[in-house]
């Protein structure tokens, strides 16, 4: 076992290889040369190796507050503080192939499901300081607020749990007892997707509806909430965006239609929405308004934004710079090295990383 047997010795040898070690300062090892970058008017702000197998892959690559988290196949885990590229934690979380979704930090705990249980782990450490087997078959990343863990399972309910001591308090479900795909746990509300298309807030601590809103498809993925403000993908083609009212309702405040059935949430950032289409790309949509802005048909992924540009990965294996306001690609920097992108929509860093392991975090030149 590669990691769990290694001495003592040589796990401080391994910490002072591959936490934070700078790239050479000639450039060329980094995952995107400076040269590349340049025209693009990007800068590398540091790179992290990471001991990879030569047959292991990175399963997901994903920013979590002020971590950028990285899970192998072999469901090995790296925190990595998204500032300065130095690992925080890094640990098998669970046997290579047992299944393991969702990763939310609320305090100083990360939560996931492994394995159907849900676990939660030390922010800092990756330790597991809590399992709870709660006897469900759990289909969607559990949430929680300061009182309750909300829990999406194959019966079509969810179930509450107090968080102090996972007691189970009770369960709601649609009117239609359709499938609850994605929940969202605020202090103020909780709000649920269903597969019938269905966007409905509950009070938190009691089985009281506060509103709904009814799309004709499923809503695919997560729901985004920025404020009073939820986005949502439907399969039904459309993005929409839907406002909490004065009066506690909810109402819309658009709706863009792709042309491809959407089977994920939106990328939200404070000006633009960006969203994913299968077959047709990524486009940019006006957050305020619901206006496109452009459509890039090669669009992977959004990377981040910065000002009125957006950086987007392409299935072409490059990274192109979108200007939001004339909705023209500004140029685009060669990525053949790179397999992996994260999503940032908080600030303007990017983070991509390669097969070999190397992790690497650029931003705007300012």
């Amino acid at each position: 076992m590669r990691r769990l047997m290694m001495p003592k010795a040589l796990l401080v040898l391994a910490a002072a290889l591959f936490v934070g070690v700078p790239a050479p300062a000639d450039g060329s090892d980094w995952l995107v040369s400076k040269e590349l970058l340049g025209p693009a008017k990007l800068a590398p702000v540091w790179q992290t190796t990471l001991p990879v197998r030569l047959d292991e892959r990175f399963e997901t690559v994903s920013v979590v507050q002020d971590r950028l988290s990285v899970r192998s196949t072999e469901n090995y885990v790296w925190s990595l503080d998204r500032r300065t590229g130095d690992i925080v934690f890094s640990r098998s979380i669970a046997p290579a192939g047992f299944p393991v979704f969702g990763w939310t930090l609320y305090a100083d705990r990360l939560i996931t499901v492994i394995d159907n249980q849900v676990v939660e782990l030390d922010a800092n450490a990756g330790t597991r300081r809590r399992v709870s087997n709660l006897e469900l078959s759990i289909i969607a990343p559990p949430v929680r607020n300061s009182e309750f863990f909300y829990v999406s399972a194959a019966d079509r309910r969810v179930h509450l749990f107090r968080a102090e001591d996972m007691v189970k308090m009770r369960m709601v479900s649609a009117d239609n007892d359709s499938q609850i795909t994605s929940v969202l746990a605020g202090e103020d509300m909780v709000v649920f997707g269903t597969d019938a298309g269905n966007l409905i807030a509950m009070a938190t601590d009691a089985p009281r509806k506060l509103w709904q809103f009814d799309v004709p498809g499923a809503i695919a993925g997560p729901v985004v909430r920025s404020g009073d403000s939820f986005f949502f993908a439907s399969k039904d083609t459309c993005v929409y965006r839907v406002d909490v009212t004065e009066a506690g309702g909810v109402s819309m405040a658009w709706r863009y239609q792709t042309e491809a059935i959407l089977d994920r949430e939106p990328r939200v950032t404070a000006t633009a929405v960006y969203q994913y289409a299968p077959g047709r790309g990524v486009t940019a949509i006006a957050r305020r308004s619901g206006e496109a802005l452009w459509s890039l048909p090669e669009g992977m992924e959004l990377l981040a934004e910065a000002g009125n540009k957006a950086y987007v990965f392409t299935t072409l294996k490059t990274l192109v710079v979108m200007d939001n306001v004339s909705g023209r690609q500004i140029c685009w920097v060669n990525c053949a090295a790179v397999a992996y992108g994260a999503t940032n929509t908080t600030d303007a860093r990017i983070y991509l990383a390669g097969r070999d392991g190397r992790v690497l975090c650029v931003e705007p030149i300012r």
